[in-house]
């Protein structure tokens, strides 16, 4: 079974403030979902009230990510699941609850995780 990258950046979400509440409900009832069928890894979304920050390998920090890439934001949900046809399944399932397209990537192998 592959790991899936499900997710979505904060900007792809244009959902008027009144069905916010409703969104939300609907993501998590497709999270308890994900748990009660065993194929859930973690979910969450990225806290963009903490800027990032950059650590090098000598432990010095510099404040704000890499400023050549875009920034980092949204929305993510990783899933433990047989197939892509499966994986695209459930990414169907969570753009029609966030109301937006969600992105859909495969982790690769890391043989020591």
């Amino acid at each position: 079974m592959a790991k899936y990258l499900i997710s979505f950046p904060s900007a792809a979400m244009n959902v008027p403030d009144s069905e916010l509440e409703a969104v939300g409900q609907d993501a998590r009832a497709v999270i308890r979902e994900a748990k009660e069928a065993g194929i859930y890894v973690f979910a969450g979304g990225i806290d963009e009230t903490a800027p990032p920050v950059l650590v090098s390998a000598n432990g010095s920090v510099t404040e704000g990510g890499y400023p050549w890439a875009p920034p980092l934001n949204g929305g993510f949900t990783v899933l433990e699941l047989p197939s892509s046809k499966e994986a695209t399944f459930w990414a169907a399932r969570i753009a029609k609850a966030c109301r937006c397209a969600q992105e859909l990537r495969v982790f690769a192998l890391d043989l020591e995780s």
